[in-house]
Protein backbone atom coordinates (compact mmCIF):
# COMPACT_ATOMS: atom_id res chain seq x y z
CA UNK A 1 0.00 0.00 0.00
CA UNK A 2 1.14 3.51 -0.71
CA UNK A 3 0.22 6.77 0.95
CA UNK A 4 -1.93 7.54 -2.11
CA UNK A 5 -4.43 4.78 -1.21
CA UNK A 6 -7.79 6.36 -0.45
CA UNK A 7 -11.06 5.13 1.01
CA UNK A 8 -14.41 6.86 1.16
CA UNK A 9 -16.15 5.96 4.43
CA UNK A 10 -19.93 6.38 4.65
CA UNK A 11 -20.79 6.44 8.34
CA UNK A 12 -23.59 7.62 10.65
CA UNK A 13 -23.95 11.35 11.02
CA UNK A 14 -23.96 11.04 14.82
CA UNK A 15 -20.62 9.19 14.90
CA UNK A 16 -19.07 11.82 17.19
CA UNK A 17 -22.18 12.76 19.19
CA UNK A 18 -21.35 12.06 22.84
CA UNK A 19 -25.06 12.11 23.69
CA UNK A 20 -25.59 8.87 21.80
CA UNK A 21 -22.40 6.80 22.11
CA UNK A 22 -22.51 3.31 20.65
CA UNK A 23 -20.12 0.50 19.92
CA UNK A 24 -20.69 0.91 16.19
CA UNK A 25 -19.88 4.61 16.25
CA UNK A 26 -16.79 4.02 18.37
CA UNK A 27 -15.62 1.32 15.97
CA UNK A 28 -16.11 3.60 12.97
CA UNK A 29 -14.25 6.50 14.56
CA UNK A 30 -11.32 4.38 15.68
CA UNK A 31 -10.79 2.63 12.35
CA UNK A 32 -11.00 5.92 10.45
CA UNK A 33 -8.29 7.27 12.72
CA UNK A 34 -6.30 4.04 12.44
CA UNK A 35 -6.43 3.94 8.66
CA UNK A 36 -5.23 7.53 8.56
CA UNK A 37 -2.31 6.64 10.82
CA UNK A 38 -1.42 3.83 8.40
CA UNK A 39 -1.14 6.25 5.50
CA UNK A 40 -4.59 6.01 3.97
CA UNK A 41 -6.43 9.08 2.78
CA UNK A 42 -9.76 8.75 4.59
CA UNK A 43 -12.64 10.76 3.16
CA UNK A 44 -15.54 10.61 5.61
CA UNK A 45 -19.13 10.96 4.40
CA UNK A 46 -21.46 11.26 7.41
CA UNK A 47 -25.15 10.67 6.69
CA UNK A 48 -28.27 10.59 8.85
CA UNK A 49 -29.81 7.18 9.40
CA UNK A 50 -32.93 5.51 10.78
CA UNK A 51 -31.41 2.10 11.53
CA UNK A 52 -32.67 -0.56 11.14
CA UNK A 53 -35.16 1.12 8.77
CA UNK A 54 -34.06 2.77 5.50
CA UNK A 55 -32.64 6.24 5.94
CA UNK A 56 -31.88 9.04 3.48
CA UNK A 57 -31.89 7.27 0.11
CA UNK A 58 -31.36 10.47 -1.86
CA UNK A 59 -28.50 11.53 0.39
CA UNK A 60 -26.76 8.16 0.02
CA UNK A 61 -27.28 8.21 -3.75
CA UNK A 62 -25.79 11.72 -3.99
CA UNK A 63 -22.85 10.79 -1.79
CA UNK A 64 -21.96 7.66 -3.76
CA UNK A 65 -22.53 9.48 -7.03
CA UNK A 66 -19.72 11.93 -6.25
CA UNK A 67 -17.12 9.15 -5.90
CA UNK A 68 -15.09 8.50 -9.07
CA UNK A 69 -15.36 5.16 -10.87
CA UNK A 70 -13.21 2.52 -9.20
CA UNK A 71 -13.14 4.34 -5.86
CA UNK A 72 -12.83 2.22 -2.72
CA UNK A 73 -15.84 2.70 -0.45
CA UNK A 74 -16.43 1.43 3.08
CA UNK A 75 -20.14 1.54 3.86
CA UNK A 76 -21.39 1.24 7.41
CA UNK A 77 -24.24 -1.25 7.24
CA UNK A 78 -26.25 0.87 9.67
CA UNK A 79 -26.58 3.37 6.83
CA UNK A 80 -26.50 1.19 3.73
CA UNK A 81 -27.88 -2.31 4.31
CA UNK A 82 -31.55 -1.35 4.05
CA UNK A 83 -31.06 0.47 0.72
CA UNK A 84 -29.97 -2.03 -1.95
CA UNK A 85 -31.70 0.00 -4.65
CA UNK A 86 -29.00 2.64 -4.08
CA UNK A 87 -26.00 0.45 -3.25
CA UNK A 88 -26.36 -2.30 -5.87
CA UNK A 89 -26.15 -0.04 -8.98
CA UNK A 90 -23.21 1.93 -7.56
CA UNK A 91 -21.40 -1.29 -6.62
CA UNK A 92 -21.04 -2.04 -10.34
CA UNK A 93 -18.65 0.89 -10.77
CA UNK A 94 -17.21 1.29 -7.25
CA UNK A 95 -15.18 -1.09 -5.08
CA UNK A 96 -17.61 -1.49 -2.21
CA UNK A 97 -17.00 -3.02 1.22
CA UNK A 98 -19.91 -3.18 3.66
CA UNK A 99 -19.25 -3.29 7.40
CA UNK A 100 -22.07 -5.02 9.31
CA UNK A 101 -22.24 -4.17 13.00
CA UNK A 102 -25.53 -6.05 13.51
CA UNK A 103 -27.81 -7.72 10.95
CA UNK A 104 -30.87 -5.55 10.41
CA UNK A 105 -33.37 -8.26 11.31
CA UNK A 106 -31.64 -9.02 14.63
CA UNK A 107 -32.84 -5.84 16.33
CA UNK A 108 -35.18 -6.92 19.14
CA UNK A 109 -38.90 -6.23 18.85
CA UNK A 110 -39.33 -5.84 15.10
CA UNK A 111 -42.64 -7.11 13.65
CA UNK A 112 -41.98 -10.34 11.72
CA UNK A 113 -42.94 -8.83 8.37
CA UNK A 114 -40.60 -5.86 8.92
CA UNK A 115 -37.74 -8.15 9.96
CA UNK A 116 -38.25 -10.30 6.86
CA UNK A 117 -38.25 -7.27 4.55
CA UNK A 118 -35.09 -5.88 6.18
CA UNK A 119 -33.39 -9.26 5.95
CA UNK A 120 -34.16 -9.44 2.21
CA UNK A 121 -32.89 -5.89 1.63
CA UNK A 122 -29.70 -6.62 3.52
CA UNK A 123 -29.14 -9.81 1.51
CA UNK A 124 -29.41 -7.88 -1.76
CA UNK A 125 -27.02 -5.19 -0.53
CA UNK A 126 -24.39 -7.61 0.73
CA UNK A 127 -24.50 -9.78 -2.37
CA UNK A 128 -23.80 -6.67 -4.46
CA UNK A 129 -20.74 -5.71 -2.39
CA UNK A 130 -17.23 -6.77 -3.33
CA UNK A 131 -16.40 -7.46 0.34
CA UNK A 132 -18.50 -7.95 3.45
CA UNK A 133 -16.96 -7.34 6.87
CA UNK A 134 -18.26 -8.43 10.28
CA UNK A 135 -17.00 -7.63 13.75
CA UNK A 136 -16.36 -11.20 14.93
CA UNK A 137 -15.76 -14.66 13.53
CA UNK A 138 -19.14 -15.72 14.92
CA UNK A 139 -20.90 -12.86 13.17
CA UNK A 140 -19.03 -13.58 9.93
CA UNK A 141 -20.20 -17.20 9.94
CA UNK A 142 -23.75 -16.12 10.73
CA UNK A 143 -23.87 -13.56 7.91
CA UNK A 144 -22.39 -15.95 5.36
CA UNK A 145 -24.91 -18.64 6.22
CA UNK A 146 -27.87 -16.29 6.51
CA UNK A 147 -27.33 -14.60 3.15
CA UNK A 148 -25.51 -17.27 1.13
CA UNK A 149 -22.29 -15.28 0.89
CA UNK A 150 -19.09 -17.03 -0.22
CA UNK A 151 -16.98 -15.18 2.34
CA UNK A 152 -17.33 -12.63 5.13
CA UNK A 153 -14.17 -11.14 6.59
CA UNK A 154 -13.93 -10.82 10.38
CA UNK A 155 -12.33 -7.62 11.71
CA UNK A 156 -12.96 -7.57 15.48
CA UNK A 157 -12.79 -4.38 17.53
CA UNK A 158 -9.74 -3.55 19.59
CA UNK A 159 -9.57 -2.13 23.06
CA UNK A 160 -7.38 0.50 24.70
CA UNK A 161 -5.07 -0.61 27.50
CA UNK A 162 -6.32 0.68 30.84
CA UNK A 163 -5.23 0.65 34.48
CA UNK A 164 -6.64 -2.08 36.68
CA UNK A 165 -9.93 -1.06 38.29
CA UNK A 166 -9.78 -0.85 42.09
CA UNK A 167 -13.52 -1.46 42.31
CA UNK A 168 -15.59 -0.50 45.33
CA UNK A 169 -15.69 -3.31 47.87
CA UNK A 170 -14.86 -6.12 45.45
CA UNK A 171 -18.44 -7.37 45.47
CA UNK A 172 -21.40 -5.07 45.40
CA UNK A 173 -20.94 -2.42 42.69
CA UNK A 174 -22.56 -3.75 39.53
CA UNK A 175 -22.17 -1.89 36.24
CA UNK A 176 -24.11 -2.24 32.98
CA UNK A 177 -22.83 -0.26 29.98
CA UNK A 178 -25.27 -0.33 27.06
CA UNK A 179 -27.85 1.80 25.30
CA UNK A 180 -31.19 1.26 27.03
CA UNK A 181 -32.96 -0.64 24.26
CA UNK A 182 -34.80 -3.99 24.30
CA UNK A 183 -31.87 -5.87 22.74
CA UNK A 184 -29.57 -5.06 25.66
CA UNK A 185 -31.79 -6.86 28.18
CA UNK A 186 -32.00 -4.30 30.99
CA UNK A 187 -35.50 -5.60 31.74
CA UNK A 188 -34.10 -9.09 32.30
CA UNK A 189 -31.49 -7.63 34.65
CA UNK A 190 -34.10 -5.74 36.67
CA UNK A 191 -36.25 -8.86 37.02
CA UNK A 192 -33.21 -10.78 38.23
CA UNK A 193 -32.15 -8.09 40.70
CA UNK A 194 -35.73 -7.91 42.00
CA UNK A 195 -35.20 -11.35 43.55
CA UNK A 196 -31.96 -10.31 45.29
CA UNK A 197 -33.17 -7.51 47.52
CA UNK A 198 -31.92 -9.40 50.57
CA UNK A 199 -28.31 -8.87 49.46
CA UNK A 200 -26.19 -5.69 49.41
CA UNK A 201 -25.59 -4.36 45.90
CA UNK A 202 -26.10 -1.32 43.65
CA UNK A 203 -26.29 -1.26 39.87
CA UNK A 204 -25.44 1.68 37.62
CA UNK A 205 -26.73 1.49 34.06
CA UNK A 206 -24.66 3.70 31.76
CA UNK A 207 -25.91 4.37 28.24
CA UNK A 208 -28.16 6.53 26.05
CA UNK A 209 -31.78 6.84 27.18
CA UNK A 210 -33.28 8.35 24.03
CA UNK A 211 -32.98 5.56 21.47
CA UNK A 212 -36.25 3.94 22.62
CA UNK A 213 -38.10 6.26 25.03
CA UNK A 214 -41.04 3.87 25.36
CA UNK A 215 -38.76 1.08 26.51
CA UNK A 216 -37.01 3.39 28.95
CA UNK A 217 -40.35 4.42 30.46
CA UNK A 218 -41.35 0.77 30.79
CA UNK A 219 -38.01 -0.03 32.42
CA UNK A 220 -38.38 2.78 34.94
CA UNK A 221 -41.79 1.38 35.84
CA UNK A 222 -40.28 -2.07 36.28
CA UNK A 223 -37.56 -0.70 38.55
CA UNK A 224 -40.15 1.05 40.71
CA UNK A 225 -42.40 -2.00 40.73
CA UNK A 226 -39.64 -4.17 42.18
CA UNK A 227 -38.81 -1.50 44.77
CA UNK A 228 -35.35 -0.95 43.27
CA UNK A 229 -35.43 2.84 42.92
CA UNK A 230 -32.09 4.09 44.16
CA UNK A 231 -30.46 0.68 43.77
CA UNK A 232 -30.79 0.42 39.98
CA UNK A 233 -29.94 3.83 38.50
CA UNK A 234 -30.14 4.83 34.83
CA UNK A 235 -27.49 7.54 34.63
CA UNK A 236 -27.48 8.14 30.87
CA UNK A 237 -24.47 8.19 28.54
CA UNK A 238 -20.90 8.66 29.71
CA UNK A 239 -17.73 8.89 27.65
CA UNK A 240 -14.07 9.62 28.32
CA UNK A 241 -13.15 10.26 31.94
CA UNK A 242 -16.76 9.89 33.05
CA UNK A 243 -16.96 6.36 31.69
CA UNK A 244 -13.47 5.53 32.96
CA UNK A 245 -14.61 6.47 36.47
CA UNK A 246 -17.56 4.10 36.26
CA UNK A 247 -15.34 1.22 35.18
CA UNK A 248 -12.85 2.05 37.94
CA UNK A 249 -15.57 1.74 40.58
CA UNK A 250 -17.07 -1.46 39.15
CA UNK A 251 -16.73 -4.83 40.83
CA UNK A 252 -18.63 -6.72 38.12
CA UNK A 253 -19.81 -5.78 34.62
CA UNK A 254 -23.23 -7.19 33.73
CA UNK A 255 -24.32 -7.31 30.09
CA UNK A 256 -27.63 -9.21 29.75
CA UNK A 257 -27.95 -8.81 25.96
CA UNK A 258 -30.39 -10.74 23.83
CA UNK A 259 -28.00 -10.55 20.86
CA UNK A 260 -24.49 -9.23 20.20
CA UNK A 261 -22.12 -9.56 17.26
CA UNK A 262 -19.18 -8.77 19.55
CA UNK A 263 -19.86 -6.83 22.77
CA UNK A 264 -17.15 -4.19 23.06
CA UNK A 265 -17.93 -3.32 26.67
CA UNK A 266 -16.90 -6.86 27.63
CA UNK A 267 -13.31 -6.26 26.54
CA UNK A 268 -13.40 -2.72 27.95
CA UNK A 269 -14.12 -4.27 31.35
CA UNK A 270 -11.56 -7.04 30.93
CA UNK A 271 -8.92 -4.46 29.98
CA UNK A 272 -9.33 -3.19 33.53
CA UNK A 273 -9.40 -6.63 35.13
CA UNK A 274 -13.14 -6.42 35.86
CA UNK A 275 -14.96 -9.78 35.61
CA UNK A 276 -18.02 -9.98 33.37
CA UNK A 277 -21.43 -11.61 33.72
CA UNK A 278 -23.05 -11.85 30.31
CA UNK A 279 -25.12 -14.18 28.14
CA UNK A 280 -24.45 -16.90 25.60
CA UNK A 281 -26.07 -14.78 22.86
CA UNK A 282 -24.20 -14.42 19.59
CA UNK A 283 -20.48 -13.71 19.86
CA UNK A 284 -20.43 -12.97 23.60
CA UNK A 285 -18.85 -16.27 24.75
CA UNK A 286 -15.99 -15.75 22.29
CA UNK A 287 -15.54 -12.13 23.32
CA UNK A 288 -15.37 -13.13 26.98
CA UNK A 289 -12.88 -15.85 26.06
CA UNK A 290 -10.55 -17.62 28.44
CA UNK A 291 -7.42 -16.70 30.33
CA UNK A 292 -4.08 -18.32 29.35
CA UNK A 293 -4.53 -20.92 32.08
CA UNK A 294 -7.99 -21.88 30.82
CA UNK A 295 -10.03 -20.02 33.42
CA UNK A 296 -13.09 -18.03 32.38
CA UNK A 297 -12.96 -14.33 33.36
CA UNK A 298 -16.68 -14.22 34.03
CA UNK A 299 -19.97 -16.06 34.00
CA UNK A 300 -22.31 -16.95 31.12
CA UNK A 301 -26.07 -17.46 31.33
CA UNK A 302 -28.74 -17.99 28.66
CA UNK A 303 -30.29 -14.79 27.26
CA UNK A 304 -33.79 -13.78 28.37
CA UNK A 305 -33.53 -15.91 31.51
CA UNK A 306 -33.90 -13.78 34.66
CA UNK A 307 -33.82 -16.87 36.89
CA UNK A 308 -30.44 -17.98 35.56
CA UNK A 309 -29.12 -14.41 35.73
CA UNK A 310 -30.30 -14.06 39.32
CA UNK A 311 -28.60 -17.35 40.21
CA UNK A 312 -25.30 -16.20 38.73
CA UNK A 313 -25.54 -12.87 40.56
CA UNK A 314 -26.31 -14.63 43.84
CA UNK A 315 -23.27 -16.85 43.29
CA UNK A 316 -21.09 -13.79 42.66
CA UNK A 317 -22.40 -11.91 45.67
CA UNK A 318 -22.17 -14.87 48.03
CA UNK A 319 -19.05 -16.82 47.06
CA UNK A 320 -15.66 -15.19 47.82
CA UNK A 321 -13.74 -18.06 46.20
CA UNK A 322 -15.69 -17.63 42.96
CA UNK A 323 -15.00 -13.90 42.93
CA UNK A 324 -11.30 -14.54 43.52
CA UNK A 325 -11.09 -17.02 40.63
CA UNK A 326 -12.94 -14.73 38.23
CA UNK A 327 -10.81 -11.71 39.11
CA UNK A 328 -7.63 -13.71 38.64
CA UNK A 329 -8.80 -14.89 35.21
CA UNK A 330 -9.86 -11.36 34.26
CA UNK A 331 -6.42 -10.03 35.20
CA UNK A 332 -4.78 -12.74 33.09
CA UNK A 333 -7.13 -12.11 30.16
CA UNK A 334 -6.04 -8.45 30.04
CA UNK A 335 -2.72 -9.32 28.39
CA UNK A 336 -4.44 -11.23 25.57
CA UNK A 337 -6.69 -8.45 24.30
CA UNK A 338 -6.16 -7.06 20.82
CA UNK A 339 -5.55 -3.35 20.17
CA UNK A 340 -7.24 -0.89 17.86
CA UNK A 341 -4.01 -0.74 15.86
CA UNK A 342 -4.42 -4.45 15.09
CA UNK A 343 -8.03 -3.83 14.05
CA UNK A 344 -7.00 -1.05 11.70
CA UNK A 345 -4.28 -3.20 10.15
CA UNK A 346 -6.75 -6.04 9.54
CA UNK A 347 -9.18 -3.63 7.92
CA UNK A 348 -6.41 -2.05 5.86
CA UNK A 349 -5.49 -5.50 4.51
CA UNK A 350 -9.11 -6.07 3.46
CA UNK A 351 -9.36 -2.67 1.77
CA UNK A 352 -5.97 -3.05 0.12
CA UNK A 353 -7.38 -6.14 -1.58
CA UNK A 354 -9.96 -3.87 -3.19
CA UNK A 355 -7.28 -1.40 -4.27
CA UNK A 356 -5.49 -4.18 -6.14
CA UNK A 357 -8.61 -5.30 -8.01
Amino acid sequence: MTAAAAVHVVLPGDVDDTRVPSGGNHYDRRVCQGLGALGWTVREIPLPGAWPLPGDREGLARALGTIPDGGVVLLDGLIACAMPQVVAPEAKRLRVAVLVHLPLADETGLPPEVAAALDAAERETLRAAAVVIATSAHAARDLAGRHGLPEVRAVPPGVDPAPAAPGTDGVSRLLCVAAVTPRKGHDVLVRALGTLTDLPWTCECVGPLDRDPGHVASLRGLIAGFGLTGRVVLIGPRTGAGLDARYAAADLLVLPSRQETYGMVVTEALARGVPVLTTTAGALPGTLGRAPGGGTPGLLVPPEDPVALAGALRDWLGDPDLRRRLRTSAEERRVMLSTWESTSRLLADVLHGLVRR
